[in-house]
């Protein structure tokens, strides 16, 4: 095996210093978000910010959160660019001071934008959780009252999962439930489980996991994303608008291969060495894991991810987005570390060597986060370069111990 092989080969000492690099890059990337009112510009192409767009309460939360970790991998800059962030959810324009919580946003004016969304406060608990570990002021205050809120608004005991959507008020309730906040919800409950030892958050998190397994698993691991407020599947939601970045019709490949590396993260964090009890959460991972790949991975003649597909496997949305590929190469990795499978070492050096080839942006830095079926940068969903969360973790995870969330892992082994 040569050097540039061994580069994309998990384990080895050219990917680790191969992810170092890339996470550096990254890192160096973010460092024109801050806004002066709290929130966090949407980036450009080439790093600078994009004025004219919203700066949104998910994409705070998420570079507290990056910048968090960048802190306490000794990337310079890294804490003003979490305390900025975090005080824009703690104080700044981002927070609802009459109602509670978060709004999803405020546009370029400063308006904010209408509704709570699940979604939005499940990356505020994560951001408290990483802040905490990075010893950023405000975080633990941060966390105590994203907690409070969420727990009274979203959090549903009797069903076991979490609600979506508020009016800004948090008087009417929407009748969609989705998975993808309760995704989020999953990752942000085992952060604060692993952060504050707060184990009935664990405990919340492998309920919401049981259902979403029993639902793919009767869906031939394709995952339904959309629900009524019963918890009925809804196949045909968004069939007209297939490409939507959030709720987008059929099945969304990049979730199984979240879910499959959450689930793990999920089991080995509860269960330990039990090899009896992690066995079923194991395979449950490889089976959506492997849906994905199948369906999705160089699926119309060319290489990458396609961003949906229809029940049957076949793409609707042949667009490929960063993120998919991101969650693709972080499940492969932790897949390798829990199995010793061969075939998902080969799978993670192929979506590296990918993101190498096609995804990374060798002139201004980061990954294009859309582009075509035939590999050219485009812009009808994710224009630009939103933010760093998908790419850092992608060449994070991968060197860390599975059963522990990505800002734990770090602050433990540096």
């Amino acid at each position: 095996m040569g050097a540039i092989e061994r580069r994309f080969r998990l384990d080895t000492e050219e990917n680790l210093a191969f992810r170092k690099e890339l996470a550096e890059e990254l890192l160096a990337f973010g460092h024109q978000i801050t806004s002066p009112h709290g929130g966090i510009y949407w980036l450009k192409e080439d790093g600078t910010p994009w004025k004219e767009k919203p700066r949104e309460c998910y994409t705070t939360a998420r570079m507290v959160h990056v910048y968090s970790i960048g802190k306490m991998l000794g990337h310079e800059g890294s804490e003003a660019l979490a305390k900025n962030a975090l005080d824009g959810l703690l104080t700044g324009e981002i927070k609802d001071k009459e109602h509670g919580g978060w709004y999803v946003g405020v546009e370029a004016d400063g308006t904010p934008q209408e509704g709570k969304l699940c979604y939005a406060h499940a990356f505020v608990m994560l951001a408290a959780t990483s802040g905490m570990l990075a010893g950023i002021d405000g975080a633990e205050e941060l966390l105590t009252e994203a907690k409070a809120v969420y727990d009274r608004y979203f959090w549903q005991e009797e069903q076991g999962l979490s609600c979506d959507v508020w009016d800004t008020a948090f008087t009417t309730l929407d009748s969609y439930r989705g998975l993808n906040a309760n995704m989020h919800s999953v990752e942000a409950f085992l952060a604060v489980a692993d952060v504050t030892g707060e184990e009935e958050y664990r405990v919340r998190a492998g309920r919401i996991i049981d259902r979403v397994i029993e639902w793919a698993k009767n869906n031939r691991w394709r995952i339904p994303e959309h629900y009524s407020d019963a918890w009925v599947p809804q196949l045909d939601v968004n069939r007209d608008k297939s490409d939507d970045p959030f709720k987008p019709y059929g099945a969304t490949p990049g979730h199984g291969l979240e879910w499959s590396r959450l689930i793990l993260q999920w089991a080995l964090s509860s269960y330990g060495d039990d090899a009896e009890k992690t066995a079923p959460y194991i395979e449950a991972s490889e089976h959506l894991f492997g849906r994905a790949v199948a369906d999705a991975w160089n699926a119309d003649g060319d290489r990458g991810f396609v961003y949906t597909t229809d029940w049957e496997g076949e793409p609707v949305v042949h667009d490929r987005m960063h993120w998919t590929l991101a969650e693709g190469i972080a499940a492969a990795a932790t897949l390798k570390h829990v199995t010793g499978k061969e075939i998902y070492d080969a799978c993670y050096a192929q979506f590296m060597r990918y993101m190498e080839e096609q995804v990374r942006d060798h002139k201004y830095g980061s990954w294009y986060h859309q582009m075509d079926r035939n590999n050219k940068v485009t812009g009808s969903v994710w224009p630009g370069k939103l933010d760093l969360y998908h790419a850092l973790q992608a060449v994070l995870i991968p060197g860390y111990v599975p059963h522990l969330s990505i800002a734990k892992a770090v602050q433990e082994e540096g």
